[in-house]
Parts: C-alpha cells; sequence; structure tokens
C-alpha cells in the first residue's frame, strides 16, 4: 500500500522549489514502511520556517533551538486502530544549510531526514550506541535503494568529494 503524505508547506515560495517533490516522499516513506512490514501509512510531513521548529524543539524536547526533523508518532488510543504513523516536522532552512555544510546534495538530506524520521515514528532511537547502529544501518540499506551514499561518512573539506 502507498502511503498517504499530508504535505503541508509553510516555508517562503521562493525555497518551495528544493523541497522534496510529493512523489519522492512517497517513495522514502514507502521504503521504510515496505522494510518494517508496518501497516500504518498516514502521515504528515510538514516544511517550516527556523522559529516554528525553535518553538516546536523547545515546546516539546525541552531545546531552545531550531532542528533540522522532529518526529511525533501517533499514540493510537487503545482498542482504536487507526492508520495513523505520526508527524514529521522538517526545517527547511537547517536541511539546506547542514548539506551545503557536509557537501551532498540537498535532495539526497531530505531523503535521509525522511527516513530516519520515518524510523523515529515507528519506534527506532539512537540514545546508546548499540540503538544508534542499528538505526544507522537501516537508514544506510534504505537510502542505499535511491542511490545514496553512507549519509555518516564524513567527507573531508580540503577534499574535491
Amino acid at each position: 500500500m502507498s502511503p498517504e503524505i499530508d504535505r503541508q508547506v509553510v516555508i517562503s515560495a521562493a525555497a518551495e522549489v528544493a523541497l522534496p517533490t510529493r512523489a519522492d516522499l512517497e517513495a522514502w516513506v514507502g521504503a521504510v514502511l515496505e522494510r518494517e512490514g508496518d501497516a500504518r501509512h498516514e502521515l504528515t510531513i510538514r516544511f517550516v520556517e527556523r522559529e516554528e521548529s525553535r518553538r516546536l524543539n523547545r515546546d516539546y524536547r525541552g531545546k531552545d533551538k531550531p532542528t533540522n526533523v522532529l518526529s511525533f508518532p501517533f499514540e493510537t488510543p487503545p482498542g482504536l486502530e487507526l492508520p495513523l504513523l505520526g508527524d514529521l516536522v522538517i526545517c527547511h532552512d537547517i536541511v539546506v544549510d547542514e548539506a551545503r555544510e557536509q557537501r551532498k546534495s540537498t535532495h539526497d538530506h531530505y531523503a535521509h531526514l525522511v527516513i530516519h524520521g520515518c524510523l523515529h515514528l515507528l519506534g527506532y532511537n539512537h540514545i546508546d550506541d548499540q540503538e544508534a547502529e542499528q538505526m544507522e544501518s537501516l537508514e544506510r540499506t534504505l537510502l542505499t535503494q535511491f542511490g545514496i551514499a553512507d549519509p555518516y561518512r564524513l567527507v573531508d573539506p580540503e577534499s574535491d568529494a
């Protein structure tokens, strides 16, 4: 089943041209759900400015700064089955800045963050080293399906790679 994505864009119109398409989002989310065998398939992906990201990060995580992606899993009430996975909130400006700093395409960085965020929605975490390695390994495997290199490989800023 193809994921159903509510794609919300609340950034400047000029920046919107650099956002992933609905087809991109469906492919990335679909790869995660297929790999994990999860029947839930509805989620919201919201692209925001720094201020909204900062406010949400402060209010829900106690960190008063914007961040690249926030994941809000849907908590199904007992006895009710819904196809809702949750919400991802992605700060476009931070994604663009990080992609530039890490010398990767914005598109590839978006793919990584959407996959990373979906894994969080499914309960994955990276609090300890073992959890981090499991999650990062899965991210690498999923990104390979899209021809995207290891997002954790450090690029030497002096090289031409």
